[in-house]
């Protein structure tokens, strides 16, 4: 057995009614980093997580360049590197017509202008070590963190900025009749529970603000593949290609080890439902597309599925709303609290990374908090302090990878974007950046250079 298949300790209760200075909800990547890097400022912090250890994630896998510098700081690179493990060393964007275009990753090239490749492994093995740590650094500092534990309420009270998140309540067990009702509370609760998490969902609904909106939600559908053609070893390429049986959406083959990869499609709800007699589901396309097109059903002769790892979700795209109600891409943070990665609604349009999003959100909670200005609570001056530097931070590459998601929903011009980039050196590079920046790259941000990078010669 693995390390990662084995249960992880995570010490004792705490006690019912404990105030803490932070609670995270959420032991993904993103709640994971939340809380290590609170507990690294001096926090006591509660870490919750409905799951129990070993655990797995729907995911594609991949982890972007972007996430490494959070990765390392925590101290979970070493751990990982002593795993197996995918090292991309470039991505592959297919077209409808069958153009291809590889975008290369050279690690040393990159790394000399502070930027990394990234690299792929199953996300039971990534959020192992990040959840392993975390629960390190929450214990070394005070805190506790609780495995099994499902939140049945988020509490709240009116106060002058209308109203203030508290704590949560929740039982331990996966029915919620087991066992007696817990109650902890703290200055702030960061919601980091993915496209569903009940802090995400509280603070919109105080607001009377949209929660889900099916033109920024995309419908994922992930298989583990193994002896795929082409994919062999333990370093190379991932590929995306937005072929026509999947377009809008695109189609995804990511390696996380030797021999075995990440096969899945992924769509926009919206557009999914408005196909012309759309009554297959992801999972009956991918099949079909694995077995009846002709660029991959002979790479898939010899494969075989790893059974029970068809599995769906959701991901929640960070493309900026219009005529949004609030904050963009939707209120993520209130008078209490803050919510980060998935549960902000922070994945990447285009390529639908969502971890390095997530990990850059929850190192940004600890620089918004103070444990002693706030120790009367998170007052919604802090909070909206977050939101706009999120988006500071994040806005501009959220908003071009809409730009390019918009594109690729057309089947010409998917085309010509693939073949103009095989042709024009700059294209190439720019998709790296977008892809492998550990900090975002200001440059894309601009209009001007999109168009010339695109258009001119």
């Amino acid at each position: 057995m693995e390390a990662w298949e084995q249960p992880i300790e995570t010490g004792g209760m705490p006690e019912d009614g404990v105030h803490f200075d932070v609670i995270v909800v959420g032991g993904g990547p993103g709640g994971s980093a939340a809380a290590a890097y609170n507990a690294m400022n001096g926090n006591k912090v509660l870490l919750v997580e409905k799951e129990v250890w070993p655990r797995d994630k729907i995911c594609g896998d991949a982890v972007g360049g972007k996430s490494l510098s959070h990765v390392k700081e925590l101290g979970v690179l070493p751990m990982i590197q002593a795993t197996p493990y995918y090292q991309v060393d470039s991505i592959v964007f297919g077209s409808a017509n069958g153009s291809e275009v590889k975008v290369m990753l050279p690690k040393k090239s990159y790394e000399a202008k502070g930027l990394m490749s990234g690299f792929a492994l199953p996300r039971m093995q990534f959020d192992y070590m990040m959840f392993k740590r975390a629960c390190e650094l929450v214990r070394e500092n005070g805190g506790s963190v609780i495995q099994g534990f499902s939140v049945n309420e988020v509490m709240s009270e009116a106060n002058e900025d209308g109203h203030r998140i508290t704590g949560i309540s929740g039982k331990i067990g996966s029915k919620r009749s087991e066992g007696p009702e817990l109650t902890f509370t703290a200055s702030v609760t960061i919601g980091a529970a993915g496209y569903n998490c009940p802090v995400s969902r509280k603070i919109v609904e105080l607001h009377d603000e949209p929660h889900k909106d099916n033109d920024h939600f995309c419908g994922g559908y992930r298989e583990y593949w193994e002896n795929v053609k082409g994919l062999e070893g333990q370093e190379g390429p991932i590929e995306i290609h937005f072929i026509e049986e999947v377009l809008p959406g695109y189609f995804w083959l990511f390696p996380v080890k030797e021999g075995v990869v990440n096969v899945g499609i992924g769509m926009l709800i919206s557009e999914q439902r408005k196909q012309k007699g759309m009554k297959k589901s992801l999972k009956q396309i991918q099949k079909w597309v694995i077995e009846n097109h002709p660029r991959f059903k002979e790479r898939f002769g010899e494969a075989t599925l790893v059974e029970g790892s068809e599995k769906g979700w959701q991901l929640p795209f960070g493309s900026p709303r219009k005529n949004a109600p609030s904050y963009q891409p939707r209120r993520g943070a209130m008078a209490g609290a803050m919510t980060v990665g998935d549960a902000a609604s922070l994945v990447d349009p285009f390529s639908g990374e969502g971890i390095g999003n997530a990990l850059l959100t929850g190192k940004l909670t600890s620089s918004h908090f103070n444990k002693e200005i706030h120790s009367d609570g998170f007052p919604l001056s802090a909070a909206t302090a977050y939101m706009e530097d999120m988006w500071n931070e994040l806005g501009g590459e959220l908003s071009n990878s809409t730009k390019l998601q918009r594109m690729m929903k057309m089947k010409r011009l998917t085309n010509w974007f693939v073949k103009k980039a095989a042709k024009k050196p700059e294209i190439g590079e720019m998709m790296s950046e977008m892809i492998a920046s550990k900090e975002t790259q200001k440059a894309l941000w601009s209009p001007w250079f999109l168009f010339k990078t695109l258009v001119l010669p």
